[in-house]
């Protein structure tokens, strides 16, 4: 099963050696070299309808807050390929970057140009077909504590044809998770899908208000995410930060992502 949580946080390590019976202490510092920040690119384009938003920020070091600084002045773009129509952004807040006239159709290619400090950033993505999400019911289990453990269970058609990627987001009592699943059809192609949303926790509880949105998303974003969430694993980490090093369909070594997806979303009340 292909669900994953994704969740990346920065890293301190501090290793302490105990004497034995003396009781003495000797703290082994890490030498974490600093390096040169990188610019971190997260931009999205779907098929409801606009603004869309490109965020740029940089990276900071380790021995930083976890707190990743803006970019202004930059210059960004988007480009409908398919219809030959584009727009440059308009940086609404220090960092934040949103069009006012672009809209998103399915199955149309959008390329993203950042330019910033010298050097230029592009990615493209194709959108794909929206699949509809039939409903969402609720599993329940009972963990070793006795404690109920509720987890949505989205039900869904994938079209014939491999090649269809999915993510999953869900958004409890207007809070949205940092967490997203992943999912696609190389085991699945054509079936009814009955897929569980598994957290690490009891997130839901009876009376909750849940919308689950799912993505139609292009393979590299696909790839992308899921590399994001075996990272997120091994970190077994507890805190979201993009900055990290999964494969990008991003040029010239930023950061993040560009994605051209379709948005279904299902609401209701936990019971």
């Amino acid at each position: 099963m292909k669900n994953k949580v994704f969740c990346i946080a920065g890293l301190f390590f501090t290793g302490c050696l105990f004497c034995g019976l003396q009781g003495c202490k000797k703290v082994i510092s890490v030498d974490l070299k600093e390096v040169p920040p990188r610019i971190v690119i997260e931009g999205n384009i779907t098929d409801l309808r606009g603004p869309y938003q490109v965020m740029i920020s940089q990276t900071v070091n380790f021995s930083a807050d976890n707190t990743f600084p803006p970019v202004s002045g930059a210059e960004v773009r988007i480009t409908d390929s398919t219809a030959s129509v584009s727009e440059t952004l308009t940086e609404s807040a220090p960092g934040l970057y949103t069009t006012s006239l672009l809209q998103g159709f399915p199955g149309h290619t959008y390329g993203l140009d950042v330019k910033s400090g010298g050097r230029q950033y592009t990615a493209s993505s194709k959108m794909p077909q929206p699949v509809e999400l039939d409903s969402v019911n609720f599993s329940q289990d009972i963990d070793l504590g006795g404690n109920t453990i509720i987890e949505a269970v989205v039900n869904f058609q994938d079209p014939v044809g491999l090649g269809n990627s999915y993510q999953f987001t869900e958004i409890i009592n207007g809070k949205r998770l940092d967490r997203i699943f992943v999912f696609d059809d190389r085991l699945s192609d054509g079936r009814t899908i009955s897929e569980i949303l598994f957290t690490d926790s009891a997130y839901l509880q009876i009376g909750d208000s849940l919308e689950v949105q799912l993505f139609c998303v292009d393979p590299k974003i696909y790839n992308y995410f899921y590399a994001l969430s075996l990272i997120s694993a091994d970190n077994n980490s507890t805190q979201s930060a993009t900055p990290a090093n999964p494969v990008s369909n991003l040029g010239n070594g930023a950061l993040g992502y560009f994605s051209a997806h379709t948005v279904f979303s299902r609401s209701g009340i936990v019971d």
